[in-house]
């Protein structure tokens, strides 16, 4: 199991960016008790409904403030006040910003060194998203949202939850290069391919018959930082959205959800339209999992041994990179790696297979 110092990334472990860390649905029953980034946190909705992420030990005794399902405070439905979360120990209560603001058998101040911290988290399309920086900044950019999340014409997603894999997110984020596996794999090979490095974003765009389908498959496939895709997919006529998410959980290690958005032919929606969206989501879950496949038996590829028209390997490893360093440093990698990249032995997307993004990308 390949690790970040392995991929000589950057000098941090975990990299900056937005992640998912829960389906929203998942917080109507309480806080969650979750790990990820080689540490422990509390995520819980507080009562006007916003998301809230804590670090996870009470700086009393270090109990988990969310781990907790036996304690009476929380059988009792008192552990949520507000927005802010009684330790069920002893029920001392902390708010979303992390600071310590009541101790129930103490009428003194409450000491500021208890405090925890707070970390930036939005709700988006169903799931609850993670700024994590390994410097402790504000978000340097909003979360990927699409606009078709809050269109009734839409079916929304409800996320397949796949687990943990013993995979470096880097061996993830090698497939937006990955011009040459996508017919072995898929049975999609390209016609015509392209990546686009710009800032957080990295792009891919291809086309090619996919067998599945037995129709012309054309996306445009986008990473908002190392965390988070989106791929607008059309094939004959169906249009789709795909979202594939991979959090760090302990370094080489990580997290992963999918999911697929589809159209509906009423409003409000029909049980055919459901069972369409239902359809067309395992579809894509089904081309998904022969990449989950095959990183579940591969060896680390701590070095490809590139190939002419394998794709820009190096250069999205170049951008993936950024996120492993300080903030200041971005720039450098970016100064070699930004711009758009072809394989020889592949076509240029035109003008059609573009139109496919418009409106994407949030630029």
């Amino acid at each position: 199991m390949a690790k970040s110092a392995d991929y000589s990334l950057g000098p941090a472990v975990f990299p900056r960016g937005w992640f998912i860390v829960a389906e929203s649905s998942e917080l109507d029953s309480g806080p969650l008790a979750v790990r990820f980034f080689g540490q422990d946190f509390a995520l819980y909705r507080g009562e006007s409904g916003i998301p809230v992420m804590l670090d996870a030990y009470c700086a009393h005794m270090g109990t988990h403030i969310a781990a907790s399902t036996s304690a009476m405070i929380v059988q009792n439905g008192k552990q949520i006040e507000g927005d802010s979360i009684r330790c069920p120990y002893h029920g001392w209560r902390y708010g979303p910003d992390g600071q310590l603001n009541d101790i129930p058998y103490h009428d003194g101040p409450c000491p500021k060194s208890a405090a925890l911290k707070s970390w930036p988290v939005r709700d988006v399309m169903g799931c609850v998203m993670m700024w994590h920086d390994p410097e402790g900044g504000e978000p340097d950019y909003e979360p990927p949202c699409l606009q078709e999340w809050d269109d009734p014409t839409w079916v929304r997603w409800e996320l397949d939850h796949l687990g943990e894999i013993e995979i470096h997110g880097q061996e993830i984020l090698d497939n937006m290069a990955d011009a040459q596996h996508l017919g072995p794999t898929h049975g999609a090979p390209c016609e015509y391919f392209e990546n686009e490095i710009d800032g957080h974003l990295c792009i891919q765009r291809q086309g090619g018959f996919h067998q599945g389908y037995d129709a012309m498959l054309t996306t445009t496939t986008w990473y908002t930082g190392p965390g988070i895709l989106l791929s607008k997919q059309e094939f004959g006529e169906v249009l789709t959205f795909e979202l594939i998410a991979n959090t760090p959980v302990d370094d080489g290690v990580s997290k992963v959800w999918h999911a697929a958005l589809a159209q509906a032919q009423t409003v409000p929606h029909s049980e055919e339209d459901i069972a369409n969206a239902k359809d067309i989501q395992a579809g894509a879950l089904q081309a998904f999992a022969a990449d989950f496949d095959v990183w579940r038996h591969k060896r680390s590829a701590i070095r490809i041994m590139q190939m002419p028209n394998d794709g820009p390997f190096k250069m999205v490893r170049k951008w993936f990179a950024q996120f492993y360093d300080l903030r200041e440093n971005a720039g450098k990698y970016l100064d070699e790696a930004a711009g758009v990249y072809h394989v020889p032995s592949l076509e240029v997307p035109d003008a059609a297979a573009r139109e496919l993004e418009i409106g994407l990308f949030g630029r």
